[in-house]
């Protein structure tokens, strides 16, 4: 039963073990990146989802649950376009999932205002075929839809007719960098930055795509650039927060949270990212405080809801943690990991019948997850189904060898069990984390 905020980092890790193990069918390959998929959507990291869903789709074309998470990702990008595809052919496989049908109407509703104007430019390149800003606009419009590819097409025609443009350079590069190509959207920097040195903008976004290739101290470098270009720009400031986390410098990311939200008092992300480098740390109260705050400039964020949650869980105020959790269930629930966050507190709290309910909940959502399968073992363990419990712990084992809570928990099972010995279990357990054996008996599980 995994309790840290990196769990989609241990779900990536375990799917990842799966992939590269060379002993699956298509089938459980096919799982293990849609899973893997659900783990970096999570973590915002939409680039990397959609190319596990690929090929998810790749190995099995009649496995309709990647086909909509994919949707669901396009769809969080602004692609309404392509998530819609991806709806669409999710009903065709399975025409009774409603989910999808309901996502699907909503994206097309989304859709609507960047389609206006995109008849506006279309008009506007009919009167004027060469002009470069209309097509430029039109490139945004379409970037914003997440057709980046059609977007793409725009701003090279916008530099074709003015090559010496830095903003459109910058516009193609953040296409790229959506569509994950982080070194092509590098050079579309590189030449805005040469047309215009002062472009902060540029930087900022360089810093963003070295960030995003994980070269943390390059970003940093850029960063640096933009806010000295202008001393008032919060998102660089807030980014170079996020690079500074991502190395682990908790405190020198919170400065830079702070001058952020200096500048922006109304900043939504960097307040939930300083919550996050205040939770690391170990100061629940004040990432609490962040969260809440959070929270009050955008009312309707499931993820604050569940992040405030996972504080307050962190906190042992798992009654605070649960009416978090329910929240962010209401607002999105086709999120799988909301349901495991509930079922998780629910089972620590002793709500055990309404903790398998949230579990099975999010298998459903998100079949064969490992995390959730482990916090349903947990369920049953704490409930006396000891062969239940083994069996998810079993299963969770599988996607990921090294979760210590499956292995310690299919241990206690089997010690449950009269006649079963799972003293091996234990001890591999305590071999991946020493401290497995106190975290688990602070849930009441010895």
């Amino acid at each position: 039963m995994n309790k840290e905020k990196a769990s989609p980092d241990l779900q990536i890790g375990g799917c990842t073990t799966v992939i590269q193990s060379d002993k699956e069918s298509k089938n459980n390959l096919a799982i293990a990146f849609t899973n893997r998929g659900v783990a970096y959507r999570n973590k915002g990291q939409y680039a990397r989802a959609i190319q596990d869903y690929d090929q998810a789709i790749k190995l099995d074309p009649k496995y309709a649950i990647p086909l909509r998470n994919r949707g669901i990702a396009y769809d969080e990008k602004g692609q309404y376009d392509r998530a819609m595809r991806d709806y669409d052919q999710a009903i065709k496989l399975d025409p009774n999932d409603a989910d999808a049908v309901n996502l699907r109407s909503v994206a097309s509703k989304n859709k609507d205002q960047y389609d206006l104007a995109i008849q506006a430019y279309d008009q506007a390149i009919k009167l004027n075929s060469n002009n470069a800003l209309a097509f430029n606009n039109r490139g945004v419009a379409y970037a914003n839809k997440g057709q980046y590819e059609r977007a793409i097409q725009d701003y090279d025609q916008a530099i074709k007719l003015d090559p010496n443009d830095a903003k459109t350079f910058t516009n193609r590069g953040s296409a790229y960098d959506d569509k994950g190509q982080y070194d092509r959207a590098i050079q579309d920097y590189d030449r805005a930055i040469k047309l215009d040195p002062n472009y902060a903008y540029a930087f900022n976004n360089r810093g963003k795509a070295y960030d995003d290739k994980g070269q943390y101290d390059r970003a940093i470098q850029d960063y640096d650039q933009a806010i000295k270009l202008d001393p008032n720009y919060a998102v660089a400031f807030a980014n170079r927060g996020v690079a500074y986390a991502n190395k682990g410098q908790y405190d020198r990311a919170i400065q830079d949270y702070d001058q952020a939200i200096r500048l922006d008092p109304k900043y939504a992300t960097a307040f939930d990212n300083r919550a996050y480098a205040y939770k690391t740390k170990g100061d629940l109260d004040q990432a609490i405080a962040d969260y809440s705050d959070a929270l009050l400039l955008i009312p309707a964020s499931a993820a604050y809801f569940n992040d405030r949650g996972q504080a307050y869980d962190d906190k042992k105020d798992y009654d605070r943690a649960i009416q978090d959790y329910d929240q962010a269930s209401k607002l999105d629930p086709l999120n799988a990991g909301y349901w495991n966050s509930r079922c998780r507190a629910r089972a620590i709290a002793g709500q055990l019948k309404q903790a398998l309910k949230d579990c099975d909940e999010s298998l459903r959502l998100n079949l064969d997850d490992a995390d959730t399968l482990d916090s349903r073992g947990f369920t049953n363990l704490k409930s006396g189904n000891f062969d239940k419990a083994a069996a998810d712990f079993d299963a969770a084992l599988k996607l990921n060898p090294r979760l210590a809570s499956s292995m310690y928990g299919r241990g206690v099972a089997k010690n449950k069990k009269r006649g079963g010995s799972g003293d091996d279990d234990l001890a591999a357990a305590k071999a991946i984390e020493p401290g497995i054996a106190a975290r688990m008996a602070s849930y009441g599980v010895k």
